[in-house]
């Protein structure tokens, strides 16, 4: 596997409704993660489909870009990556650890990506199951505010290296956790990555039992101020001053909301395999 393989560009920037590539600076940075997050749900359903999680270029491009489905991190990312690179930008993968819901120091298990513009560091992240997370410059004490009001800082720790922090809702992917307190969402050093500790890392969160992404379905989209999301049958939506909740009573009623508001078709026998009904 190639971290950042060739990539229809052309095909990628109509995915996500951008017309032409822009300039690899820092605006264009944010307006190709902004429109990725869009256009692009988030979602582990060939985890619960036992079909596993390929990391070869072709089928995440193939999945995510053709087949108009989503992913988890290891997908999203891949393919920003490789977007960002085909722009113009100097990119590469880091691994984090995921804090939230964390009763213990977490594995490796995310993946975002490091991105240096004139000189100076970013990183950007199109992958994480949560609400929206800027484009972030790294420095001790960079603070930046998403669209949904969320406040993020980051700071340099002593045990763990870069540490992500968020404060706002929803915090977590099943939208239904808020706090108005300051948590760790993720931390993350800058060693170099390579392919393998991505298939590594991958693998264990694709298979490990008794995780979030092995014993639930979860889709998950951001919106222009807020979050839409669908763990299990428990679906909800938070955009400006709108908040909705409800359970899916239904297979059927299911497929339709995976269409209609996060643009995933299933069938009747894909939508029975996740033994939601």
């Amino acid at each position: 596997m190639q971290i950042s393989a060739p990539i229809d560009l052309d095909a990628y920037l109509a995915r996500i409704a951008i017309g032409v590539a822009p300039d690899p600076d820092a605006a264009g940075l944010a307006a190709v993660q902004r429109a990725h997050r869009l256009a692009i749900p988030f979602e582990n359903l060939d985890v619960r489909l036992g079909r596993g999680i390929s990391l070869d270029p072709a089928h995440v491009f193939d999945k995510l870009v053709h087949k108009r489905r989503g992913g988890y991190c290891f997908e999203q990312n891949q393919l920003f990556l490789r977007a960002l690179t085909a722009i113009g930008f100097d990119a590469r993968p880091l691994l984090a650890r995921v804090w939230l819901m964390a009763t213990d120091i977490p594995p490796r298990t995310h993946t975002l990506n490091l991105v240096r513009i004139d000189g100076e560091d970013w990183i950007a992240d199109a992958g994480f199951g949560g609400s929206y997370t800027p484009p972030m410059k790294l420095f001790d004490g960079s603070q930046a505010t998403a669209p949904d009001g969320a406040d993020f800082r980051l700071s340099l720790t002593e045990d763990h290296g870069w540490l992500l922090e968020r404060r706002g809702e929803p915090a977590l992917t099943d939208g239904r956790t808020t706090s108005k307190d300051w948590q760790a969402q993720y931390s993350f050093t800058l060693e170099n990555v390579a392919a393998i500790d991505l298939e590594m890392s991958n693998h264990w969160t694709s298979t490990r039992p008794d995780t979030l992404f092995t014993t639930r379905s979860v889709v998950s989209l951001c919106l222009p101020s807020g979050f839409a999301s669908l763990v299990d049958r428990h679906y909800t939506r938070h955009n400006g001053d709108q908040h909705v909740e409800a359970d899916i009573e239904s297979a059927t009623a299911y497929r339709l909301r995976l269409n209609f508001v996060f643009g995933i078709v299933v069938d009747d026998v894909e939508a029975g395999g996740l033994g939601l009904f």
